[in-house]
């Protein structure tokens, strides 16, 4: 009976996003009060029910209830508990109830914390987001019910996909879906936007920290996936582009341009058309992300869906979706006002410059990862699109880009001084130009991309900490103390920014050294071999047999030492797990201050022999060192009081309203405005 409770919640649910969908937009553009207050009790409702259906499944799965068929088909009496209640979100059904309550959660936290928010675009955001809870409620019920009965239900289940038993695939998905949906919500502002026809600096300060929390939670998401992959696969790699991979870059690459679009929008009043375009591109980019991984037409461990029905029905979302905000943004943008103008060299200019490299890089990657679809579907030869055309591609966008964020956050608004800047970094200059003689020294006639990747980084480093410096009043004089007491002074969001493009730098040069200088050995190991990797000597000492909960594993044993001296034991194997019969690699890792020491064993060969895979991997730590840095950046700029309330209004606009209200300026915006920083 509790499970047909979860099931007509989802019914409610539907019910109640399609009047929240329709009542408060009607509101809204009839000037109704009721209607569009509806709006947020509604939003309420949405989660609670949601969020019991979510719970419900969710003990379904921790009592082992096999008379469910989506428990019997995804778990076992005999998985520990945490990959019983991850397997709630280890499946196609399941994980897209985990989508439909993420996408309702931000609805009700706006409905909870946007009470500055003008009541007819509030009630129109709330209301486009109902409309896609609707879409995917709709689609879960008709194609991917959660809660279907079987009749005559198992002894026992058939246990999780393997790969997905891990503690980093526990919190991966959660929280690529808070990126993914959470970008639904200023997609939801854009769309009202469009439909009210108006965009200023305070819809821009409404919309950039919905824009920053989705994009934390997606590069988190993208960095533990990314971890995962390094040590559960056993490969040696981090990054395959994989069309998977792509599905979650691709958003991030636009919302990125989304989130420096928005700050030319609140600062300048400029770009509103370009910044409306790419909400709506991000949040199609997720949902064609959600149409690759769920549909059927990617063959993945991510790729639960298996049925044509449903990536029709997706398809038909999709196209309903990305093809009306599209359509309305073709007929509502022209009507948008520009704002400021500003010189090509100055702060904007910069940001309009990321922008494009932003947008082209994800061009190049969504080329590469639907033209093969493309190709398969109208029937013409399979063709395989992989690392050669992405590096040949995306990084070349990438290297001017990096280039430029060294520069661009000391430009100023309006009207920059290049060569004034330029000279306040002769020190990043002289220190980039050391690394790259002595980086080129190392990497002679090998691979001058490195050189370059290696010596970008450091500039960038070098500007993060020179701007910083210049804020701190360093280069003014003065002493420690001085300086301390401005560096507490500067607002969080400087910080962040600083934070977060230190962790681009850091983040490249753990690409650049683990790509190019590692030691690899791929080949035959037998029990007492001694095996030598760069300066590292592996010596492999055989195979014991180990029994865990439900699996049995092969696991072997490596010694390293290095001079002679031993550093690491390295434990690699190859688990079988006992319901399903499948294997997963078992990788030996052994962190260290220069790079990781790395082992995986692959099929026995015959007699004692087995497959290995030893790798020395050269700082490839600093990759998600670098990444925690981007999203600990976010989340200090998130925590400006600045981003989260009032919205900014420049000084003579506001004196110029207190002679003359401006009936487009909302009240709540007039008592929380601020003068420009």
């Amino acid at each position: 009976m509790t499970v047909e409770l979860g099931h007509f919640a989802l019914i409610l649910a539907l019910c109640v996003a399609a009047v929240q969908a329709v009542v408060p937009l009607w509101g809204a553009q009839r000037g109704v009060p009721a209607f569009m207050a509806l709006a947020t009790p509604a939003a309420f409702a949405l989660l609670a029910l949601v969020a019991a259906a979510f719970g419900v499944l969710m003990h379904a799965y921790v009592v082992s209830d096999f008379s469910v068929q989506n428990v019997a088909a995804n778990s076992h009496s005999l998985k520990p508990m945490l990959y019983k209640v991850t397997g709630v979100w280890g499946n196609h059904e399941g994980s897209m109830v985990l989508w439909v309550l993420v996408l309702a959660l931000f609805g009700a936290i706006v409905a909870g914390f946007g009470r500055n928010l003008p009541p007819a675009l509030k009630a129109r955001t709330l209301a486009v987001q109902a409309m896609i809870a609707f879409g995917f409620l709709l689609f879960t019920l008709l194609t991917s019910n959660p809660f279907a009965r079987l009749t005559d239900p198992p002894a026992d289940g058939k246990g999780l996909n393997p790969l997905l038993q891990d503690p980093g695939l526990a919190f991966h998905p959660p929280m690529l879906y808070a990126g993914y949906v959470g970008f639904s919500i200023v997609f939801a502002f854009a769309v009202a936007a469009l439909i009210e026809g108006r965009v200023d600096a305070a819809w821009a300060r409404w919309v950039r920290p919905w824009t920053l929390l989705a994009w934390i939670f997606l590069t988190a998401g993208i960095a533990l996936g990314s971890w995962w992959a390094y040590y559960e696969l056993g490969w040696g790699g981090w990054w395959f582009w994989d069309p998977v991979e792509n599905a979650s870059l691709l958003p991030w690459l636009t919302g990125t341009a989304l989130l420096h679009s928005a700050i030319v929008v609140e600062r300048r009043d400029a770009l509103k058309t370009w910044t409306i375009l790419l909400a709506i591109l991000t949040f199609s980019m997720s949902l064609i992300g959600t149409f690759l991984v769920r549909s059927g037409v990617l063959t993945s461990v991510h790729a639960f869906a298996t049925d044509p029905d449903r990536g029709v029905f997706i398809l038909a979302l999709l196209v309903m979706a990305i093809g009306g905000s599209l359509t309305l943004y073709a007929w509502r943008a022209p009507t948008l006002k520009g704002g400021g103008l500003f010189a090509p060299i100055s702060r904007e200019g910069a940001l309009v410059l990321n922008n494009l490299l932003l947008t082209a890089a994800a061009a190049t990657v969504f080329l590469g990862t639907l033209y093969p679809l493309v190709i398969q579907a109208v029937g013409a030869e399979k063709v395989s699109v992989g690392p050669p055309y992405f590096n040949a591609t995306f990084i070349p966008l990438m290297l001017p880009l990096v280039a430029a964020l060294g520069v661009g956050p000391m430009l100023g608004w309006k009207r920059g001084d290049l060569p004034g800047v330029l000279q306040r970094l002769k020190v990043a200059f002289a220190v980039t130009a050391a690394a790259a003689v002595a980086v080129g020294f190392v990497l002679w006639q090998r691979d001058i991309l490195g050189v370059l990747a290696i010596a970008l980084a450091v500039w960038l480093a070098a500007a993060v900490v020179t701007e910083l410096a210049e804020r701190c009043g360093v280069t003014k004089g003065g002493g420690p103390a001085t300086w301390w007491r401005r560096a507490k002074g500067l607002p969080r969001a400087g910080w962040g920014m600083s934070l977060a493009h230190l962790g681009v730098a850091v983040a490249i040069v753990g690409m650049a050294a683990s790509t190019l200088w590692e030691a690899e050995y791929i080949g035959r190991v037998e029990p007492g071999q001694t095996i030598e990797v760069g300066a590292y000597s592996f010596t492999f000492h055989g195979v014991e047999r180990v029994q865990g909960p439900n699996w049995t594993e092969q696991r072997g044993r490596f010694t390293v030492r290095a001079d002679g001296e031993r550093i690491a034991t390295l434990t690699p194997g190859r688990r079988e797990y006992v319901v399903s019969g499948r294997t997963t690699s078992q990788t030996g890792i052994a962190p260290r201050p220069l790079g990781d020491l790395f082992a995986a064993i692959r099929e026995r060969r015959e007699g004692t022999g087995y497959t290995g895979r030893l790798f020395f991997k050269p700082m490839v730590t600093w990759i998600w060192i670098g990444a925690g840095l981007m999203a600990l950046g976010g989340i200090v700029s998130l925590s400006d009081r600045r981003l989260r309330v009032g919205a900014p209004k420049r000084r003579k606009a506001l004196a110029g309203s207190a002679a003359q209200p401006d009936p487009k300026v909302t009240e709540p915006a007039l008592r929380t405005a601020r003068p420009e920083a």
